[in-house]
């Protein structure tokens, strides 16, 4: 078993038996502070779906079709998988009051809800219209999503990391580390001590013998 594989497993969170997700990642500060240890809460019952059959992904184009904005499209920034939910840029949202305090009135705060994956569908880039879309294989042995209405296939999102990055798209800085650097080897071993280290490089040489000990 590969070292990456050990990390991995030892960076997984162990859930409880019966463990709701929320909107929160496990681990988080947000998901402790929603479920405290010994809270107990209602098992939720998911419809359930394989990693094989899923079909919505994080920066696909999707349209609510049920609620207040039905009909409007929108890009998805999340996506949890154990509660078939996702939640589309800028819509769906719901107000929270937060921040009264004496001197500070408060202020209303949008947080985006989270959708049932019955309650979107993904939308044809061709003619942005909504659509079905099922797992097909091309010629070449490639896994699509195609699109039942018109037969076209619906490319997949850039891969992004959890902070919105993708690596195919980054730009180094002036402050980024190059490959180049950070391969380069600037530390030599050695058996000699710091202060060894240091007479070497000033050119001090050591005249001073230390006296015999004996340990009787």
């Amino acid at each position: 078993m590969r070292l990456t594989q050990l990390l991995a497993m030892a960076a997984r969170v162990k859930l409880p038996p019966n463990y709701r997700h929320g909107i929160y990642r496990p681990g988080t500060v947000g998901e402790k502070a929603n479920n405290p240890p010994g809270r107990r809460r209602k098992k939720v019952f998911v419809e359930p779906i394989s990693k094989e059959d899923w079909k919505v992904f994080r920066g696909d184009t999707v349209e609510i079709l049920i609620g207040k904005d039905a009909g409007k499209q929108g890009l998805v920034n999340q996506v949890i998988r154990a509660r078939n939910w996702v939640f589309v840029e800028g819509l769906n949202t719901h107000y929270h009051y937060i921040g009264k305090t004496a001197d500070y009135p408060g202020m209303y705060v949008p947080t985006e809800a989270p959708l049932l994956l019955r309650q979107i569908s993904l939308v044809d880039p061709t003619d942005r219209k909504p659509t079905e879309v099922e797992w097909r294989y091309t010629e070449e042995g490639e896994r699509v999503r195609v699109c039942v209405r018109t037969g076209r296939i619906i490319p997949m999102p850039v891969h992004q990391r959890r902070d919105g990055v993708i690596p195919e798209q980054w730009i180094d800085g002036p402050k980024d580390t190059s490959v180049d650097d950070a391969l380069d080897k600037t530390y030599r071993p050695s058996l000699k001590v710091f202060e060894e280290e240091i007479m070497e490089l000033q050119g001090i040489v050591e005249t001073r013998r230390a006296r015999k000990s004996y340990w009787y």
